[in-house]
């Protein structure tokens, strides 16, 4: 489908400055509301690397996606507009890439085009940012500006004749002096399950996405909290057998004596000699976005973390931390609300596997989700383990 022909849809929809988000939104049904949902992944590559896209949805309810997809993104592009500037989610956005250890930022000051590539325009929109950026402590000197028009082109892979101010680098050349990231293949295995499938001939077969270390055929394996192991026959990668999985790869294993019923969704798979953690109770921080009133000790919504879903109880609020400043601002308060940061200690309703975000970030984070909203987000200072 041509350029040409998804602005013609956009325009048709009445949603016209959205050409370019629309093409990352591959749902008929995304199409018809013009926002952003689903996680789309969208490759592309240049000289220097190969980029997946985790198109980050930049809209209230789908924060929960921006958690569980943040949690898998190396960077971070911050498009704001020029003409609208900082808007209330922008906030919430780079709070939760620096909750979820995104450290530095491409910020694309896009829409150029509509205030006639006008500098003032784009220094008041890079002070705003910067303003911003302070508040939560994401240090300014880790982002980098440019201005741009995604509908134009200007500065995306060619420097634009119509900001002759600006002399930095294009979106292209800042994406290729990315450093590289390191994948997590020294960390110990942990391959939480998507979904457990009997395929006749093989048996029981276990999917997932390997999100540390290596699974190796013949390895021993722990599936936690379900607490079975036993030694993986075959791995499966793209309908083809493969003797090993890494970080990033979708898979899909046997293992020998673990049969359906034995594990399902929400399992962490690691090695049988250091199991995956399982809590009985853990200490977390998290950051309370939207809930219509106080959050109290006792309140029990779901926890969405790595494939998990479990309701977990609030036992104690151990401290209110200041957002702007990361500073303790009081010990054991009565109730947290929206804005605030805390330290808190959950108590999982049914096992839960999860680890500390210090040793394995990749399954230290999670989203909090209650009548139909993400409330909060978090990630793990420490587990208890049962």
């Amino acid at each position: 489908m041509s350029d040409e022909q998804h602005k013609e849809e956009a325009e048709e929809k009445g949603k016209g400055g959205f050409e370019f988000a629309y093409v990352m939104d591959n749902l008929a049904e995304e199409r018809e509301r013009g926002v952003t949902i689903d996680i789309a992944h969208q490759e592309f590559s240049t000289d220097e690397y190969e980029f997946t896209i985790v198109d980050c949805p930049g809209h209230r309810d789908f924060v929960k996606n921006m958690i569980t997809g943040a949690s898998q993104a190396d960077n971070a592009v911050l498009v704001v507009a020029a003409d609208d500037g900082v808007q209330p989610q922008t906030q919430e956005h780079v709070f939760l890439a620096r909750t979820l250890g995104i450290g530095e930022l491409i910020v694309a000051v896009n829409k150029m085009d509509l205030v006639d590539y006008n500098e003032s325009d784009y220094k008041t929109t890079v002070e705003e940012v910067k303003d911003l950026l302070n508040q939560v402590r994401f240090d300014t000197d880790d982002a980098e500006f440019i201005p741009i028009s995604a509908f134009e082109g200007d500065n995306i892979a060619s420097e634009s004749e119509n900001t002759g101010w600006y002399d930095g680098e294009i979106l292209l050349e800042a994406l290729n002096s990315l450093p590289a990231p390191e994948p997590p293949t020294d960390a110990p295995l942990r391959l939480p399950i998507q979904d457990v499938y009997t395929i006749s001939g093989i048996g029981t077969v276990p999917v997932g996405r390997v999100e540390t270390g290596i699974l190796n055929t013949g390895d021993n394996v722990s599936f936690q909290p379900s607490d079975v192991a036993g030694e993986v026959k075959t791995v499966e990668m793209h309908h083809e057998e493969v003797p090993k999985a890494e970080p990033g790869d979708n898979v899909g294993f046997n293992v020998r004596g673990v049969g359906k019923d034995d594990i399902r969704r929400g399992d962490v798979c690691g090695p049988a000699d250091d199991p995956p953690s399982v809590a009985e109770t853990f200490q977390a921080q998290i950051v309370v976005m939207q809930h219509p009133s106080v959050i109290t000790e006792g309140y029990t919504p779901v926890f969405h973390a790595h494939t998990a879903q479990v309701a977990c109880t609030v036992e104690s609020i151990d401290k209110k931390i200041d957002p702007s400043s990361g500073e303790v601002a009081e010990e054991n308060p009565d109730f947290i609300q929206n804005g605030d940061a805390a330290v808190v200690t959950v108590r999982p309703q049914k096992p839960l596997s999860i680890e500390p975000s210090s040793e394995i970030p990749e399954l230290g984070s999670f989203a909090i989700r209650d009548m139909g909203q993400t409330i909060a987000a978090g990630k793990v200072l420490s587990v208890n383990e049962r």
